[in-house]
């Protein structure tokens, strides 16, 4: 099974070559690799090109498209409208996998088919701290328990659902569209993937905070979710902020 990798950047010349490592050090021998690149006016291409001969060296089919974008969901749209793997997973610049992430994906697909399945997540902080965000599936709906840099999805849901590039938190909306839908949601209690907290989604000036949790909380009730969610909302985005402090 062929399995697609989308990673979307913009002057990302600090951190594009973590990325592509943990992608060229997979234990999965059937990948397909696309970097979508907003046209960066740094490195960031030419140090994607130098891995080109040791990804197809692997047997990895590997492309490269730079381009102005309408941002990051615009990017991530391209780069799936791209993909023709069964699953495709998204590690954006500033993350990177583990190297048994796409190896635990098509075991667990293969043993119990998913529509979308995520995994438990390595945080790192600025200050050089690490913990683990649980991957759960709880009878309700909370993107506490979601971990969007590793999650797979199968493209034929991809077909039906993209990225409607309204705000940062397009991803969870996504996410609850698809669960919303019915679709089949796994979860795999194993670490696959990094996330560098001060990236694009972490980065919260207390004057933002309140627009987030409105943001988040919209998201909720158009999904059909119940005004309580205002205090979840409320919690995960100062935690957050709090976290993105250290």
């Amino acid at each position: 099974m062929l399995i697609s990798v989308i990673t979307v950047c913009f002057n990302a010349e600090a951190t594009i070559a973590r990325t592509i490592e943990s992608v060229l050090a997979q234990t999965y021998e059937k990948i397909e690799y696309i970097i979508i690149d907003g046209a960066s006016r740094d490195n960031t291409v030419k140090i994607a090109e130098s891995y080109r001969d040791a990804l197809e060296a692997r047997g990895f089919s590997y492309r490269i498209y730079s381009e102005p974008d309408k941002g990051i969901y615009d990017a991530m749209n391209k780069g799936i409208s791209k993909a023709t793997g069964e699953l495709v997973g998204i590690i954006n610049a500033d993350d990177w996998y583990e190297a048994d992430a796409c190896d635990e994906m098509a075991k667990k697909y293969a043993g119990e088919p998913f529509d979308l399945c995520f995994a438990d997540i390595r945080m790192h902080m600025n200050g050089g701290k690490t913990f683990i965000k649980k991957a759960k599936l709880r009878d309700y709906v909370t993107s506490r328990d979601w971990n969007h840099p590793t999650q797979f999805v199968r493209r034929e849901v991809y077909d039906k659902y993209r990225f409607r590039c309204r705000n940062i938190s397009d991803d969870m909306e996504l996410y609850f569209r698809i669960r919303k839908a019915g679709y089949r949601i796994a979860v795999i209690h194993k670490t696959l993937a990094n996330f560098q907290m001060g990236g694009v989604s972490s980065r919260i000036p207390i004057t933002e905070v309140i627009e987030r949790i409105n943001r988040r909380y919209e998201i909720y009730r158009e999904n059909g979710y119940s005004c309580g969610y205002i205090f979840e909302c409320v919690g995960f985005e100062l935690i957050k902020y709090i976290a993105s402090k250290f």
